[in-house]
């Protein structure tokens, strides 16, 4: 736009006339928008201290809360089952850990998990 159009001519006029109009605010606001400032700027300059939370409570939130955290005890506790009393088919660990050493001389480890029946 260049400055010789007419509409832009009108409306400076407007901004002349409201420029120079001077209106006096009603009793009581201006004391009541300091006070209002005033305890806005108390509000950003004491800033209040955020409490973090523990190390528990972000490792509860991080897994998903109690349906997550049940699920996980159950997978754990049925791992801790299966590995101190294995079923027929899997291999007993503990024949492994009690047996004499000369059953570890061979290098192979297939003769060692191979299951005897």
């Amino acid at each position: 736009m260049n400055d010789t159009d007419k509409d832009l001519i009108d409306l400076e006029l407007y901004f002349d006339a409201a420029r120079r109009e001077v209106t006096d605010l009603p009793d009581g606001l201006a004391d009541r928008i300091v006070a209002d400032a005033i305890e806005v700027q108390d509000g950003w300059q004491t800033p209040k201290p955020i409490a973090r939370p523990g190390v528990l409570r972000q490792l509860y939130d991080m897994l998903g809360g109690w349906p997550a955290l049940s699920g996980l005890a159950s997978a754990c506790a049925a791992g801790v089952w299966i590995g101190f009393s294995p079923p027929s088919i899997l291999p007993d660990p503990a024949q492994y850990i009690m047996a004499d050493s000369t059953y570890f001389d061979d290098d192979s480890l297939v003769d060692a998990m191979a299951e005897e029946g």
